[in-house]
């Protein structure tokens, strides 16, 4: 069987109707006049039927253009348009469909690039002075709500298709919002104008976050408003016109509700579901929410929209939405546009508020994870940077480390985690702890990364990193360095020479019964080693080695820039070696560690070794007054002496081998006293009948800072002061 094909043409809504002011967005429907002709033939399209009119009967092939009423026909500002629909035929156009492009009336050549895109959103109306009518019948009723229409009342909105399409696209747009200023602002912008001139959204202060139980009176606090702004778009691009005149609109809204148990507003957002404001109880709701004067200026009659916005388990909040005076009124329908709305803004700030309370967690995890502040470490200068894979994934399991070490000592410590995500995060933290308890104990480079392998074992079967980790001697002027499967740290030298340290790969720590090595190198004064992450050098537009190759190329000519006796500043120099990273770079987390070696000069240090005996005490107070002497430090003897008589007494009555005493010259004075006995000192409050117990009293009150530190031969006690 044939039927007959109706089909319907889009409406543009890219460039003004006939009739409509061309300086105004809104623009205007023009209704039907008669059939049109299809581009290239002179067969005339049939019409669809509206709602309520009688459809093409099936089977005929081409039905004939129905002669409609001389009062469908709208008349337009610009003039009359000729009626042709009393005969069906045009002879010189062919006729005029209600849904055919502009420019299609007498005298224009057929559109052949027809069917244009339609705009998502519905076609805002027209004002009331624009001329358009609404689509009557002969009855004078308008066809679709068959209601009587005044003379010059604006047209309603005709096709529920329209309200579909901006329904579809105002929740697309909401729903990309990731935190809550994008939603709502979407909300606003998707809104105004084309459904409303003026919106306000009201949200609960503070938002409950999930499953929690809000405490205290329901507050709402007006978060954003949104109204039709006063420039008009005409066809050299926004163009500024006169100041409008002041809109009652423009007062409408109170910064913040307290709404009250039992209260009219109260019942409203109960009911969930959007009301007009012309209803009793919302009437009643209105100078709760916007207060007396803002109530007022709410126009009469179904202008104004009030939409509860309810979550997931409660009301969070509402939304206000305004029509001017001189626009039409809501419809019945828009109340389920309304509720659309609210209920996607709803979830998609239920959806925001998480989210933001999981980006919370991640960011203090990951700064608690990290050191918040590099130590100040004797003869070597420390910089940092950490950057995330991305602002969405803003935790992840790089981390890196500064730990100072008994003899002035630092360890570097730099590693990488599999993965960047709250597990990785919580992975790395464990390894971080272990490894300086590791490193308070003092093992060796090699020892430490044998037992994180352990420890990620004891962890689970797939926990896996990367591990380098470095000590340096500021005395020795020497770094040992040993490797788990991390990429090679970069020295670049006082001179501007940048190179990658040959040191053994090793395997990551997880893998379980390998053996790590470690390897002693140069660190000569002046140079800066540079520990980071596989971020930093790898990504999907090169590989590893490539990488690495750059970064020493970088650091080279970074060096340049400030002359050969000069190194360049360790934060401009991290920074310019994070600038080496383009667009598509980021595909990881990036630690990065940078240590400018100064070391301490030799004429700094003076090193003995005590036989524990009884005369250790007294020799130690002469060795310890010669080199103040030779330092110019005279004004310190009388404190130093004392302190260091006390200390080495303690180390020599335990003692099995010499005791060693140190002495070090940098911006503070630093004495260092060690012995083979494992058990540290503790400080303690000696009674008055005790005859011992009073050194480390002593050495707490006169020193600036002190401590004890275990070695794996012993210990060691150190003091520091001022001398400046």
């Amino acid at each position: 069987m044939d039927f007959t094909r109706v089909t319907e043409q889009p409406t543009s809504f890219d460039r003004p109707q006939p009739g409509a002011d061309p300086a105004d967005p809104r623009g205007a429907l023009v209704p039907a006049q008669g059939p049109v002709r299809a581009p290239g033939t002179g067969a005339a399209l049939p019409v669809q039927a509206r709602s309520g009119g009688e459809p093409g009967a099936p089977g005929a092939a081409s039905p004939a253009p129905s002669t409609p009423p001389a009062s469908s026909v709208s008349s337009v500002s610009s003039g009359a348009v000729p009626d042709t629909a009393a005969s069906g035929q045009d002879t010189a156009t062919g006729p005029v469909s209600e849904h055919s492009q502009p420019g299609a009336e007498q005298g224009a050549a057929p559109d052949t690039h027809r069917p244009r895109p339609v705009s998502e959103g519905i076609p805002a109306q027209p004002a009331a002075d624009q001329g358009g009518r609404p689509a009557q019948g002969r009855d004078g009723r308008e066809r679709r709500t068959r209601q009587v229409t005044a003379p010059g009342r604006p047209t309603p909105m005709r096709r529920d298709g329209d309200r579909l399409r901006f329904v579809g696209a105002a929740t697309r747009r909401i729903a990309r919002g990731l935190d809550l200023d994008e939603i709502v602002m979407g909300l606003c912008r998707a809104t105004v104008p084309t459904f409303s001139d003026t919106i306000l959204v009201y949200l609960r202060e503070p938002l409950p976050v999930g499953d929690e139980r809000p405490t205290g009176p329901l507050v709402l606090r007006l978060r954003r408003t949104d109204r039709i702004p006063t420039d008009r778009d005409t066809e050299s691009g926004f163009a500024p016109i006169a100041p409008p005149e002041p809109d009652e609109l423009d007062s409408v809204g109170e910064e913040l509700c307290t709404v009250r148990p039992g209260s009219a507003l109260a019942e409203v957002l109960r009911g969930v579901r959007p009301v007009f404001t012309d209803a009793p109880a919302a009437r009643a709701a209105l100078p709760e929410l916007l207060g007396a004067d803002g109530a007022a200026a709410v126009p009469d009659g179904q202008r104004a929209i009030l939409a509860p916005l309810r979550g997931r388990r409660r009301v969070i909040g509402a939304a206000l939405f305004l029509r001017r005076p001189e626009r039409i009124p809501f419809e019945a329908d828009d109340l389920l546009v309304a509720a659309q709305l609210a209920t996607h803004s709803a979830l998609g700030i239920d959806k925001a508020v998480l989210y933001g309370r999981e980006a919370y967690i991640a960011d203090e995890l990951q700064r608690t994870m990290l050191p918040e502040h590099l130590p100040r470490c004797t003869g070597v200068r420390l910089a940092s940077r950490y950057l995330p894979a991305a602002e969405t994934a803003r935790v992840g399991g790089d981390w890196y480390d500064a730990i100072p070490l008994p003899g002035s000592r630092v360890a570097l410590v730099v590693g990488d985690v599999m993965g960047h995500s709250m597990t990785s995060a919580a992975i790395m933290g464990q390894l971080r702890t272990t490894a300086q308890t590791l490193a308070g104990l003092d093992l060796p480079p090699q020892e430490v990364l044998h037992h994180l392998d352990e420890q990620a074992q004891r962890l689970g079967v797939d926990r896996m990193a990367t591990c380098l980790y470095a000590v340096y001697d500021p005395v020795s002027h020497r770094i040992t360095v040993a490797n788990a499967g991390h990429p090679p740290p970069v020295l670049l030298h006082l001179g501007g020479r940048a190179e990658v340290l040959r040191v053994p790969a090793g395997a990551p720590i997880g893998v379980g019964g390998v053996d790590f090595e470690a390897v002693e190198l140069d660190a000569p004064a002046g140079a800066t080693l540079l520990l980071y992450t596989d971020g930093l050098v790898e990504s999907r537009l090169r590989d590893v080695w490539t990488g690495i190759e750059q970064l020493r190329e970088k650091l080279a000519a970074t060096a340049q820039l400030t002359g050969p006796d000069h190194p360049p500043p360790l934060e401009a120099l991290c920074d310019e070696v994070l600038d080496m990273l383009g667009p598509g770079d980021r595909d990881d987390d990036i630690a990065l560690l940078a240590a400018r070696f100064d070391g301490i000069a030799p004429s700094d240090v003076a090193y003995w070794f005590l036989e524990p005996e009884d005369a250790a005490p007294g020799r130690a107070r002469r060795l310890v007054r010669r080199a103040l002497s030779r330092w110019g430090l005279e004004e310190l003897s009388d404190s130093v002496e004392l302190l260091v008589s006390e200390v080495v007494t303690n180390a020599v009555r335990y003692a099995t081998r010499p005791v060693t005493l140190r002495l070090l010259r940098t911006d503070v004075l630093r004495c260092e006293v060690g012995d083979d006995v494992p058990q540290l000192p503790r400080l303690r409050q000696a009674r008055a009948t005790d005859e011992g117990g009073r050194g480390l009293y002593l050495v707490n009150r006169l020193a600036r800072r002190w401590g004890a530190t275990r070695l794996s031969t012993g210990k060691v006690v150190w003091f520091e002061l001022n001398h400046s």
